[in-house]
């Protein structure tokens, strides 16, 4: 099942561009010794911006995770990582901030559904505005009804207009937009892996950009290891060992490379117990609804084979996109582009834990797990085959976090956030540690590429941006300044302001909306629960995430009641919608 492809594609490259491109980059490179980030956005960078989908915290190798991803970990290394990047829980409502620059509510997707409205503008439109060709790969997942990404400022586009996935081994549910554009790539029949014609077709936009002379806007929005997980078993068959070993094993090994690495950096970080499982029916969370995910060695043989083999169809997931990185990388230097493009790379949300610690199979998803056994096992991630991997691994890709996808808590918020630009970043190899947020990607941008963000479009009044610029942390020792960032999917709320944090789960819990409060500066894995001891902190927390709620969550919408069981108790539910499509992404 190795998918090998045969690619049919006439590559336009040619050594005069390369050449000229390579002067022209050890220009800027001697200007970028002189000049601050503000200044280099006179070189208009490139951008390749890179998102994961349901990624977990430390997943990636220089993140702390077993997965080989030598092609990002080089990237991190000699670039930034952020330790505390955070996003919006689920893959729309994150997506719309990463686009816009906005809270979900305020672009149009609140929680789970919607789409993006006229009151945003896209990075695509803006960067597009300012010279920029635009080009998007991959999943769109931010409405389909109104607007596709050629709708919304992109030049080009290769992937999946609607819904949240797609089986990566069909060519037919992907498509070449804008409509009756010809697909520049060919696979022969059985040839097609979706994560790496993603790859594909980003290389072949980036040959296109340089045969053009512009700077370039490149949105590779991957699909992978958002469930269902497939990959070729030939990918995953090497890591099998690995996850034989069980989650309670690799967590403890997790957390000892996070000191290593330099990640953790305080005795304050703890790993974490094994997350519950969240409240679904008894059938769906496997028999675990509202308990402890299990010990590994408590599972019969049987099922832990299984379980370790969805855990390296994940895992192989996760190094496609990294073998593709590493392709994308070799085609940057080999054009001479590669030290003057901004390459970000992160994650929509925490890993998923749907539906309980077994995951689903198709067919199973109202009952029970099936167990694979056998011939089986070499069957599981091929085609045909439709899975997800469960909570417990869930729990282990979010190591040392709590939770996951769907709740703000650490586990489901945090992403690893790679920032590499040589042209750019002062004294690479830096952990950044100031809490910033997908919002501030598109200020960041603007930024670097001298672009303006517009005050209307379409006849339309746009929404200011919410977010900052990260450029102070491109500069050694440089941090941004002290705001309160807030949170809210599906009634799972929080806010952190300072060193603290007000969270909610909202949902599928216990007292899910009852207010926990962290010290993040000594508790950062939210351990030690303060709401008790310090009632006039979250009195005063949960009354400015009231207000945050009124005026972001639904802003379109009068919400006379929005704050009422705030002010009648502290800790109680605001601001919330019904996930309509339940718990199913």
């Amino acid at each position: 099942m190795l998918c090998s492809k045969h690619l049919h594609r006439t590559v336009n490259s040619t050594v005069v561009r390369r050449l000229h491109c390579a002067l022209l980059l050890s220009g800027l490179i001697l200007a970028s010794s002189f000049l601050s980030p503000s200044a280099l956005a006179a070189v208009r960078p490139n951008v390749l911006l890179v998102l994961m989908d349901d990624l977990g915290f430390s997943d990636l190798g220089c993140y702390g995770g077993e997965i080989p991803t030598p092609n990002m970990d080089r990237l991190g290394k000699g670039g930034l990582r952020f330790v505390q990047m955070t996003n919006s829980a689920r893959c729309c409502p994150s997506r719309a901030s990463l686009l816009t620059g906005l809270h979900p509510g305020q672009a149009g997707i609140p929680n789970m559904g919607g789409e993006l409205n006229d009151r945003c503008v896209t990075l695509a439109e803006v960067l597009g505005d300012a010279g920029y060709l635009t080009y998007g790969v991959g999943k769109w997942h931010v409405g389909a009804k109104l607007a596709n990404p050629i709708d919304r400022g992109f030049q080009e586009f290769y992937g999946y207009v609607s819904g949240y996935s797609k089986d990566q081994w069909s060519q037919n549910l992907y498509e070449r937009l804008p409509a009756g554009r010809k697909a520049e790539i060919q696979y022969d029949d059985g040839k097609f892996y979706a994560t790496d014609a993603f790859t594909d077709y980003a290389m072949e936009f980036i040959r296109q950009a340089g045969e053009k002379g512009k700077p370039w806007f490149l949105y590779l929005a991957h699909s992978s290891p958002h469930f269902p997980i497939q990959a070729p078993m030939g990918s995953a068959r090497p890591m099998l060992d690995t996850y034989r070993k069980g989650w309670d094993v690799l967590r403890s090994e997790r957390f000892a490379r996070l000191k290593e690495i330099g990640l953790i950096d305080h005795d304050g970080w703890k790993l974490t117990e094994r997350s519950p499982v969240p409240m679904d029916t008894r059938a769906i969370a496997n028999g675990y609804p509202g308990k402890q995910n299990p010990a590994w060695d408590s599972l019969p043989p049987a099922r832990r084979e299984d379980l370790a083999c969805r855990m390296a169809i994940y895992a192989a997931m996760v190094k496609h996109v990294d073998d593709g990185m590493g392709r994308i990388v070799k085609e940057l230097q080999e054009a001479g582009s590669f030290d003057n493009t901004v390459i970000m790379i992160l994650s929509d949300n925490g890993a998923c834990y749907e539906w309980g610690p077994f995951g689903f199979d198709e067919g199973s998803r109202k009952g029970i797990t099936h167990l694979n056994q056998g011939e089986d096992l070499e069957l599981m991630g091929g085609v045909k085959s439709s899975m997800a991997y469960g909570s417990a691994w869930a729990n282990l890709c979010n190591t040392p976090f709590r939770l996951y996808k769907h709740f703000t808590h650490q586990g489901g918020i945090v992403t690893p956030f790679i920032v590499h630009w040589p042209a750019g970043v002062k004294s690479p190899g830096r952990w950044v540690r100031s809490p910033s947020h997908i919002i501030d990607i598109m200020p960041t941008l603007v930024e670097l590429a001298g672009a303006s963000y517009p005050k209307e479009r379409r006849r339309k009044a746009v929404l200011p941006m919410e977010g900052v610029s990260l450029t102070p942390t491109f500069q050694e020792g440089g941090t941004l300044a002290e705001r309160t960032l807030c949170y809210q999917h599906t009634g799972s709320r929080a806010i952190h302001k300072s060193n603290w944090k007000l969270v909610a789960c909202g949902k599928k819990f216990p007292d899910a909306d009852k207010w926990e409060l962290y010290d993040l500066s000594k508790d950062p894995c939210e351990t030690f629960d303060l709401a008790n001891q310090k009632p006039e902190v979250v009195k005063e927390l949960a009354a400015e995430y009231d207000a945050w709620a009124r005026r972001c969550v639904f802003p379109e919408k009068s919400q006379p009641r929005a704050g009422k069981p705030q002010r009648e108790k502290a800790g109680q539910q605001t601001a919330v919608s019904v996930d309509k499509e339940g718990s199913e992404e």
